[in-house]
């Protein structure tokens, strides 16, 4: 079985700074050993068919998985720090499931509401919120998506930073692309992509998207780390269109051209962003 078509955008936060029942939870949890990369796909899902199974609201209730990274890992300019050792990043799903479910609440019609929950929308709300409210910084340290990566992502990645690891299948765990970048590298990439960008673009769109993630990535400590993981779309891609994925240089390119005023490098780069989502957004169409 294929892992999920899903993408990530992490933190890693020093351990030493966060809250002492969070620590200690952490602390625990890496007794028994960290979640390889690998593995988050096929892990989160599995809690998923657990609780369906067990017909719980929300995943992961007797469950608590951490993913670790060391701070050389992760490249900085001279204006960031990033540590001490070590880096945690708990997957936080039972929040991120109860966020989902209060988007799902918050667009779904009544019809579809009915068919999909087998307790009331009011009671679903409230121990949703009831969920998230016990997070530690106020946000979920994972941010994940389907089919796609938002290409306002890539502004806060430097493109020279890429770490691409092939395999012999498609469908080999250990095959990724990702960037790491440290937090106050990220924090600055964004604030200036944003500032552009709303200047040429208006509020709306990639602005928006743009504005959501910097407010974001301030619930955390300034001395974390980002990264930014296609995780399971790599199975959708040859090696060749892998090696050749030009998205980060182009987002960044477009924000330079943006300010510059430079319309005909935007509707360039942005028609080869264009061609190379738009395959995996058509496989996922039709399946």
């Amino acid at each position: 079985m294929p892992r999920p078509f899903v993408a990530y955008l992490r933190v890693y936060e020093p351990l030493s700074v966060l809250d002492a029942p969070l620590a200690d939870k952490i602390r625990k949890a890496l007794e028994n050993g960290p979640i390889p990369r690998a593995e988050v796909g096929d892990r989160e899902r599995e809690l998923w068919l657990r609780s369906q199974l067990s017909k719980k609201l929300l995943p992961g209730e007797a469950s608590f998985d951490v993913m670790t990274i060391s701070p050389a890992e992760v490249p900085t300019s001279d204006a960031a720090r990033v540590g001490p050792a070590p880096l945690v990043c708990p997957l936080d799903l039972r929040a991120r499931s109860a966020a989902a479910l209060v988007g799902f609440l918050a667009s779904s019609p009544p019809i579809l509401q009915d068919a999909a929950l087998n307790i009331a929308p009011e009671t679903v709300r409230s121990r949703a919120s009831a969920v998230m409210a016990e997070l530690a910084a106020g946000a979920v340290h994972v941010i994940s998506t389907t089919w796609t990566v938002p290409l306002p992502w890539f502004a806060m990645v430097d493109p020279a930073q890429r770490r691409v690891v092939l395999a012999s299948a498609q469908d080999d765990p250990e095959r990724q692309v990702s960037w790491r970048v440290a937090m106050a590298d990220a924090r600055r990439r964004v604030a200036r992509a944003l500032k552009v960008v709303k200047t040429s673009l208006g509020e709306d769109g990639p602005a928006k998207v743009l504005a959501d993630t910097g407010r974001w990535l301030e619930h955390f400590h300034p001395h974390s780390a980002v990264e930014l993981d296609y995780g399971g779309l790599v199975q959708l891609l040859e090696d060749k269109d892998l090696l050749e994925d030009t998205s980060a240089v182009d987002v960044n390119a477009i924000i330079d051209a943006l300010e510059a005023d430079n319309s005909e490098e935007v509707a360039l780069r942005y028609e080869t962003l264009r061609e190379f989502w738009g395959e995996l957004a058509r496989r996922e169409r039709h399946g």
